[in-house]
């Protein structure tokens, strides 16, 4: 009697529990990415690799790493999930906020306006009555607009405003009123600043001098010199300065009645003279 064939499946195709092409089923993925290695003594067919050597890889692949170590990593990406291996991409530094830089020089500013050089110091000498009336006519007002710019919205600054009116307060008990504001637009590089206070002021020119020496260090200004101070009088000088690498124009001015400061972002000193004397003259009102 004949016997049956060996291989009852002539051809080149494999038993049914075998896949073609020595491709195996699925198994649990290993750490570093490739497929697993083929099982030990598997026939393979269409030429690929012989089985039985563990860690080669299909189609091109590196070899997986050895046991215990991470495998070669691809596109730089680190499996999720799997902690420790490859170090994980970084954070992208955190974006720092122009109008928090800012919002420190500016409170530091007026800080130093109100508390430096003996500027708090209000007084009226008995020999200049007619002078001290005068000055008790004197107010500061934040105007709606200042010199066409409307009042900054941004809470940041408007928390610096309320913190700067409630310093001069409290350094200037006497003031008969006070300001602090911001004007314009920083996403367009339109910043302007105001702080100051009125009251009666025996010698205004000390107190310029004062607060120039206090305010000169901390924004760096090289030199502050004398400019027109328009239809109201008193002193006023202009100077440059920077506040984090951000120019700034700073003029100042005071009279018998009020001592008062302006700070314009991204303008120099010479830019703003002529503008200068027209939002003084919007701050500073007299009865």
């Amino acid at each position: 009697m004949s016997q049956p064939p060996s291989n009852p499946y002539p051809g080149s195709y494999p038993p049914p529990h075998q896949q073609p092409g020595g491709y195996q089923p699925p198994q649990q993925p290993q750490y570093g990415g490739g497929y697993p290695p083929a099982p030990q003594q598997q026939p393979q067919y269409g030429g690929y690799p012989e089985s039985g050597q563990p860690g080669q890889q299909y189609g091109g692949y590196p070899e997986s790493g050895q046991p215990g170590q991470p495998g070669q990593q691809y596109g730089g990406y680190v499996e999720t999930g799997q902690p420790g291996y490859g170090a994980p991409a970084p954070l992208p530094p955190k974006k720092k906020s122009s109008v928090g830089k800012i919002l420190l020089i500016v409170l530091a500013v007026v800080l130093v306006l109100c508390v430096g050089g003996g500027v708090a110091v209000w007084f009226a000498a008995k020999d200049e009555v007619g002078e001290v009336v005068q000055a008790t006519k004197t107010r500061l007002v934040e105007p709606t607009t200042l010199a066409g710019r409307p009042k900054v919205s941004e809470p940041d600054l408007q928390t610096a405003a309320t913190q700067m009116k409630s310093e001069i307060a409290k350094d200037v008990p006497n003031a008969t009123s006070t300001v602090g504001a911001f004007y314009g637009d920083p996403a367009k590089k339109d910043l302007v600043m105001i702080a100051g206070a009125s009251g009666v002021i025996a010698d205004p020119q000390k107190e310029m001098a004062d607060a120039v020496t206090e305010i000169t260090p901390e924004l760096g200004a090289k030199e502050f010199k004398t400019v027109d101070a328009g239809p109201l009088g008193g002193d006023a000088k202009c100077g440059d300065g920077k506040a984090q690498d951000v120019p700034v124009a700073v003029c100042l001015w005071a009279d018998k009645g009020s001592l008062g400061m302006v700070v314009v972002y991204f303008k120099s000193a010479a830019e703003i003279q002529q503008e200068f004397v027209t939002m003084r003259g919007e701050i500073e009102k007299r009865d």
